[in-house]
């Protein structure tokens, strides 16, 4: 059984919040920078910097992140894992990053983000932002914005699904395939 948690109109209004809420804690764009994690978490990123661009009348700086290698599974996830382009254009050296992912979890898809951004120099500070908060860390890694808090079970999986993977936009969470 498939249940919606979040709708489109969910979504949205959660990435307004998020937006703002990254603007007010940074106080404005100085050396403010926006990274998502591929996959969900770049188009989240996205949305985010074409609401702060509206919002401030001015772009943030943004790129994107593959953090496949640096995963502690990815042996067990495929041999041949599909490796996605990382795109930051720009140094870290004193940036504020914010780190956007779709769903947090464990924790280990943010550790190897962090390792990754490391590889490319040495922020200020890293911040996460999610949609969706799931709980069940494995790792004391914890959310600084969050879209929406949710408590499901183990046997349960919540799934972003966005109009940029070919979708429509919503959250749903349902029975993990065994």
């Amino acid at each position: 059984m498939t249940n919606v948690i979040m709708t489109a109109n969910d979504i949205d209004r959660s990435l307004d919040r998020l937006s703002l809420e990254i603007l007010e804690r940074n106080h404005g764009l100085d050396r403010l920078a926006i990274i998502g994690i591929h996959t969900g978490g770049v188009y989240l990123a996205q949305r985010i910097c074409s609401k702060i661009a509206l919002h401030e009348g001015e772009a943030v700086q943004s790129g994107s992140l593959d953090i496949t290698l640096y995963r502690d599974d990815w042996s067990l996830i495929s041999q041949n894992p599909i490796v996605r382009k990382t795109d930051i254009g720009f140094s870290l050296e004193q940036q504020r990053v914010v780190l956007v992912d779709d769903v947090i979890f464990t924790g280990r898809t943010i550790r190897a983000a962090m390792d990754a951004l490391m590889d490319y120099g040495r922020p200020d500070s890293i911040q996460l932002a999610v949609l969706v908060d799931r709980g069940g860390r494995e790792l004391p890694i914890q959310p600084d914005y969050v879209g929406m808090i949710v408590k499901v079970g183990a046997r349960q999986q919540v799934d972003v699904l966005l109009a940029e993977n070919g979708g429509h936009d919503k959250v749903v969470v349902h029975e993990k395939k065994r």
